[in-house]
């Protein structure tokens, strides 16, 4: 059973490779600290996203062309048995991300209401984890986290009106989080069930805009808070339950760089600024089966499901909601594990809007995952 709960817990790690609610990608996986004894591992993905749509009828009609790039992911974990009830977890990842890009408007191709928009955001995660067992089942986790978050935006194309050919870099900047949970397990049943909150980080991140060329300012961003529910259990012999909750509090995230705000602010009926991000809470649901075959190999396939949202969304992420399967399988040699797992996402139909008007319309929607993980035990 200990071989299905590996496999369990890598597949979920790879569902995350697929294009998740707001600009989440790693779900604040916390794996390591649950694995036995002293062991370490090293993860990699891949995501080939498709996201296509049309212009309103104001604007021509034209095709936007694939607007979502693709993008690679890689973890780190490492943990520690101190002794027989507290354990230490060390573990790099990167937590946000956000790869879109629309073609240059041209004569004849390319979005005339957002062709050159563009938005880029890269994050990374480090995290320490203490882990304290108790006699009866229960046990209790938590640490801090540092995070490194950057951004580079440009808005263009008639739908931005005045605010067409805005740019804004905004650099790197570490801030301070923590998390902190509780779980319950069974080895018998290969029963665990975790809880886990992940609170706010803070950051200031130097930016500068066109608008007001030379000069610099800082943007105060708050990452959301988010609580992960994991579970998994034997259901039958050689066979396991698995799945996980993963809620994310996005409508706190608000992205405002100072002249974007002022430019905003002047342009709105209530004088209130606009932010450049703006997403609505989600709510991700996973479910899958697990099943040992032999002494080294074990396979495991997952669906995962979030629901639709409202259907205006930012051009900077237009799709909303989802629903996906994940298929892998774990080989297992003497204290190494090797985990292999490829997802199909299809992404949920959104329209990209400006000023809450719908400017263009994306359909048929998908991303395409591989991931591969090894894990040693010493």
């Amino acid at each position: 059973m200990k071989r299905i709960t590996t496999t369990a817990a890598a597949l979920l790690a790879t569902t995350s490779l697929a294009t998740a609610g707001g600009l989440d990608r790693a779900g604040n996986n916390l794996g390591p600290i649950f694995e036995d004894g002293t062991y370490a591992e090293f993860s990699f993905g891949s995501v080939n996203p498709t996201l296509s749509g049309t212009d309103a009828a104001i604007f021509g009609g034209r095709g936007t062309t694939d607007v979502a790039q693709g993008y690679s992911q890689g973890s780190f974990g490492f943990k520690s048995q101190i002794n027989d009830k507290l354990s230490f977890a060390l573990s790099i990842d990167q937590p946000y991300g956000a790869d879109v890009r629309y073609q240059p408007t041209g004569p004849t191709t390319g979005s005339v209401a957002l062709g050159g928009t563009f938005a880029s955001v890269n994050s990374v995660s480090f995290n320490g984890t203490f882990r304290y067992k108790f006699e009866n089942g229960f046990s209790v986790h938590g640490g801090m986290r540092a995070q490194t978050i950057e951004a580079n935006v440009a808005l263009a194309g008639a739908a931005y009106g005045p605010l067409n050919g805005y740019t804004a870099s905004l650099a790197s900047d570490m801030g301070f989080g923590y998390h902190a949970g509780v779980a319950y397990e069974r080895p018998d049943i290969a029963l665990r069930v975790a809880l886990t909150y992940f609170s706010e980080v803070d950051h200031s991140l130097s930016t500068t805009e066109n608008i007001n060329p030379g000069a610099v300012t800082r943007t105060n961003v708050t990452t959301p808070e988010a609580l992960n529910l994991d579970f998994q259990t034997g259901i039958a012999e050689n066979t396991l339950l698995f799945g996980s909750i993963r809620r994310v509090d996005w409508s706190s995230v608000r992205v405002t760089p100072a002249a974007f705000g002022v430019a905003t602010a002047a342009a709105s009926p209530t004088g209130t600024p606009s932010s450049l991000v703006g997403i609505e809470d989600t709510t991700s649901y996973s479910l899958g089966i697990g099943r040992r075959f032999n002494d080294k190999f074990s396979g495991a396939i997952s669906v995962q499901y979030e629901k639709d949202g409202n259907p205006l969304v930012s051009p900077l992420g237009p799709s909303t909601g989802r629903i996906g399967v994940t298929v892998g399988g774990t080989y297992t040699h003497k204290n190494m594990k090797l985990t292999g797992g490829i997802n199909y996402t299809k992404l949920g139909d959104a329209q990209a809007a400006t000023s809450n008007t719908a400017r263009a319309s994306f359909t048929g929607g998908k991303s395409i995952g591989v991931g591969l993980k090894v894990g040693y035990s010493f």
